[in-house]
């Protein structure tokens, strides 16, 4: 079984010619031909989408899953701060009305 690989352009607009899958002196299991439009690679497996090994994308997980939980506590330390902030603002509040110097009277009727 094999497969074949057409012509592209590659990232830097250079025609890479076809070519036929397995490669010689590559892989005998690489009988597919995956990749995108701009890179194309022949692959053990037909839904492989990237030629790289996985490994990479572990440390890429392993700081996003640092950075997010950064923020998760930077987040929780912020919402925790207006919590505090919010009930010793009213718990703080004076409990009798304030006395504005002004006091309000009912208006009599008067006639003209």
């Amino acid at each position: 079984m094999s497969a074949e690989c057409s012509s592209y352009l590659n990232a830097d607009k250079v025609l890479v010619s076809g070519f036929s899958c397995p490669r010689a002196g590559g892989d005998a299991r690489a009988v597919f031909c995956c990749g995108f439009q701009d890179v194309k690679y022949c692959c053990d497996d037909p839904h492989s989408f990237f030629p790289y090994e996985h490994s990479y994308m572990w440390w890429l997980s392993v700081g996003a899953l640092v950075g997010l939980s950064i923020a998760a506590v930077v987040l929780f330390a912020f919402i925790i701060t207006v919590c505090v902030l919010c009930y010793l603002f009213i718990s703080t509040k004076p409990r009798s009305k304030l006395d504005t110097g002004l006091s309000l009277q009912m208006g009599g009727k008067t006639s003209c």
